[in-house]
């Protein structure tokens, strides 16, 4: 009997402390929804200075692709994707910004990785740019290839992902660099500009963009190479699980209706008139999704209406008819044989 009532106490005290742990983390996760709805705001942290991703404009406000990563979110759920504070900040920055809760997401083009994943405080939510590492070069260097590189000087972001992969493909290949690192990638990238070194190295989309913002841009090559896999995605705060699925989710709507044919200007007429199941699931016309994310019916469909599909905003700012003209490759649909896919809304 005395072990019976023993054992009956141990785990009316786990059970109980089970369940304290989950009323508190329920109320932990809508914490950050909650703050957010009630301050009328999303704070976004991004790297300022890299064209076609958060870059000023000719009135000076910040546009570009992270930008409207942050305006999808607000828009899901303010209503409004203008309702963004945007905070520049560089990597170490930005992440302890973060942390602390001064931001609400961090949408700059952070390499997803096993150490940053893990124990650092941050949630990756989805991949949202599929780059690799490449190498920028003068056009006076006269050379054509990675292979022809050895003995060169590096400018390097000190910590970063770009310094560690370059140091393991030289170690590899049995060939020999020199490292100059500098505290963030436009530090690197402006004393590779003034001559301090002989090549500048990033992912291979950060390159296009950055050269813009050289002297000269036509007088630097990018080499052909590509020695690394940047899967690059928003960050939210750990533990913070319900926040993580509506940024989570809020990006799928953005891919899934690129596959679809929403698109900015045909949304209205999608939710009213298309019979695609999907389409009215992701639309809030059936289903409760809404409900689960604790957002508006037309949390999507703010989405979509304020910033438009994947496809959009990835011409808009990076595409064949910008500057960068990035070329999709990996970031295509999977229809088109890319990596973009969403799951399925059901």
């Amino acid at each position: 009997m005395k072990r019976k009532t023993r054992y009956s106490r141990i785990i009316g005290i786990a059970a109980g402390t089970l369940f304290a742990a989950a009323v508190f983390s329920q109320n932990a996760v809508a914490d950050r929804l909650e703050e957010v709805q009630k301050a009328g705001i999303l704070h976004c942290a991004v790297v300022p200075g890299v064209p076609g991703y958060a870059y000023p404009d000719a009135s000076g406000k910040l546009v570009g692709f992270d930008i409207e990563l942050c305006r999808a979110v607000a828009a899901a759920v303010l209503g409004d994707a203008d309702k963004v504070k945007t905070t520049k900040m560089n990597l170490p920055t930005s992440f302890g910004a973060l942390q602390a809760g001064e931001v609400d997401i961090i949408t700059h083009r952070f390499t997803w990785t096993f150490s940053r994943d893990v124990g650092t405080g941050m949630n990756y939510t989805r991949v949202m740019v599929w780059d690799g590492q490449g190498f920028l070069v003068r056009k006076s260097l006269g050379v054509k290839s990675l292979s022809e590189l050895s003995g060169a000087t590096f400018c390097l972001a000190s910590g970063s992902t770009t310094e560690a992969n370059a140091a393991d493909y030289f170690r590899t290949h049995n060939m020999d660099f020199k490292s100059v690192t500098f505290s963030d990638m436009k530090a690197a990238a402006q004393a590779y500009n003034a001559g301090r070194c002989d090549v500048y190295s990033t992912d291979k989309f950060g390159l296009g963009a950055r050269r813009l913002t050289f002297d000269d841009p036509s007088e630097h090559i990018i080499l052909p190479e590509v020695i690394s896999k940047e899967p690059i995605s928003p960050m939210v705060a750990h533990g913070e699980d319900h926040w993580r699925d509506i940024a989570f989710w809020v990006f799928n709507a953005l891919i899934a209706a690129e596959e679809l044919g929403i698109t900015q200007a045909n949304v209205d007429q999608m939710r009213s008139s298309s019979n695609n199941p999907e389409v009215q699931r992701i639309l809030g016309v059936t289903g409760k999704f809404a409900a689960k994310l604790k957002l508006s019916e037309s949390w999507a469909y703010n989405a979509i209406k304020g910033v438009g599909n994947y496809g959009e905003i990835w011409d808009r700012h990076l595409g064949p008819n910008t500057k960068i003209a990035a070329d999709r490759g990996l970031n295509n649909l999977w229809t088109n044989g890319g990596l973009m896919i969403s799951p399925p809304f059901r």
